[in-house]
């Protein structure tokens, strides 16, 4: 037989010797009387840690409900529809993975910067989608019926956003982001623009060759050498699809991706105007 080094005493080594000098100073008495104070004092460190934990999920969960009650009904719908459909985008393949979940916690706590609070309530959402048995086409029927035309537009950009956080988007995952667009009747030139604008962000992030001219042009829907007109009036539609007041019931967060949509749109406007 090899020879091996005997392992230090872990916890219950010390409680043995901590018995056994209690045995001799206290006799089994005293060890009587100091197991009672140990199983009393455990018991109650156990009820102490149950009860902190209880206390805390309760006032995540007061937090949580209170933010929710807090909201207009259209903003809590929007959430909860965009939730399911992003998973419903995820489990395409039959299974959704923890990178696809943390992309989703990504996007609500940095693209909308979510707090403990929102996050915990978003992930609630997740859970119960990701066990749903409810059907896109549902979800999607529910949303159309729900929202106007610029809720839409503004659904299918964040369902992009959360794609392209990827740096290779499946071709399957890109082809459910189409048919949403054609199911919420959003024409196929805005569901275009909308793609375009992503997959050109991400190439300029990656490329820093990328044509500047190219990645405006996108912004817009248009392709390059587009007419003076033609920008004209390719911003002038767009400036109107995306005008923040025309989502403001959605809740602040939603009315900023509008903001920062016109942002974009302004932006590209000024560069085309210039060439």
């Amino acid at each position: 037989m090899q020879y091996q080094r005997q392992q230090k005493p872990g916890c219950g080594g010390c409680l043995l010797i901590i018995l056994a000098l209690v045995f001799l100073t206290g006799g089994a008495s005293g060890l009587i009387s100091f197991l009672g104070t140990l199983i009393y004092t455990g018991f109650a460190g156990i009820l102490v840690f149950v009860a902190l934990f209880w206390g805390f999920s309760y006032w995540v969960k007061k937090k949580v409900v209170h933010y929710e009650q807090s909201q207009t009904e259209s903003h809590n719908r929007f959430v909860w529809l965009l939730v399911n459909i992003l998973i419903h985008t995820a489990k395409i393949d039959g299974r959704i993975t923890r990178d696809e979940v943390q992309t989703i916690h990504r996007f609500f706590q940095i693209n909308l910067r979510y707090s403990q609070t929102q996050m915990y309530w978003v992930k609630e959402h997740i859970k119960e989608a990701a066990n749903s048995t409810q059907s896109l086409d549902d979800l999607l029927q529910e949303f159309k019926s729900t929202f106007a035309y610029e809720p839409r537009l503004i659904l299918l950009e964040l369902v992009y956003q959360v794609l392209y956080t990827k740096r290779d988007v499946p071709d399957d995952e890109l082809k459910i982001a189409q048919y949403i667009a054609s199911y919420l009747d959003i024409p196929e030139y805005d569901q275009r623009t909308v793609e375009a604008k992503y997959r050109y962000r991400q190439q300029y992030s990656t490329d820093s060759g990328v044509d500047q001219s190219a990645k405006h042009y996108a912004t817009l829907g248009l392709e390059k050498g587009a007419s003076a007109e033609v920008i004209k009036k390719a911003y002038r539609k767009l400036s109107m699809q995306y005008h923040p007041d025309k989502v403001r019931h959605l809740g602040d967060e939603f009315r900023a991706i509008a903001e920062e949509k016109m942002k974009e749109i302004n932006a590209a406007n000024d560069y085309l105007k210039k060439l």
